[in-house]
């Protein structure tokens, strides 16, 4: 293992957020990025490859040393993990809102949801999970919302491309069809019968 990848490892375990290339970069000031990518590269090979319980994964725009997934629930179970808070059903439901139209205002936020939102918005800014990215054009120039890195993280992705699109929603929530019989297995079922 060489020197980079030594600094790269313990500054990624040393980091609770994900740390950019151009972050990891400035460890060895002499290291290129494509050199800081192999040597990235070359670590999660490392902890795949020996089997670790941690693996390096790219994620918020970052890189950061993770549990392994299958390991998770039984380091839930023996209370090692501190979670953090759950969200409430309007918390979720303001920051799907936000994720798919961002940058998005709070009125319109409003008529989608169809409740006041201010209190919630207040509470994800709090959290970390969204934050202002502009102000709209509109009348009062009302501020705009936009996800953060750390929600990307929470999720897993590594940007918000990575959202399920809206028809993958409709396939996944539409009712099974049931499977139309033909009339020989029609026949077939009463003769059996009878």
């Amino acid at each position: 293992m060489t020197e980079l990848t030594q600094l790269i490892e313990a500054a990624l375990f040393a980091s609770s957020r994900p740390l950019t290339l151009e972050e990891l970069s400035i460890l060895d000031g002499e290291a290129t990025l494509p050199e800081v990518r192999a040597a990235l590269d070359g670590l999660r090979e490392h902890y795949d490859f020996d089997g670790h319980g941690v693996q390096v994964v790219e994620v918020g725009g970052g890189w950061q040393i993770l549990t392994r997934a299958n390991l998770a629930e039984t380091l839930e179970r023996a209370r090692v993990v501190q979670r953090s808070p759950r969200l409430t059903p309007a918390m979720l439901e303001t920051l799907a809102v936000i994720a798919y139209r961002q940058p998005v205002g709070r009125a319109e936020i409003e008529d989608i949801r169809g409740v006041q939102a201010s209190g919630v918005l207040r509470s994800l800014q709090e959290r970390d999970l969204i934050e202002v990215v502009g102000r709209s054009e509109g009348l009062g120039r009302p501020l705009l919302y936009g996800t953060t890195p750390l929600f990307l993280e929470l999720l897993g992705m590594v940007d918000i491309a990575g959202l399920p699109r809206a028809e993958e929603f409709t396939i996944s929530l539409r009712s099974p069809e049931p499977e139309k019989a033909d009339e020989d297995d029609a026949a077939a079922y009463v003769e059996a019968d009878a």
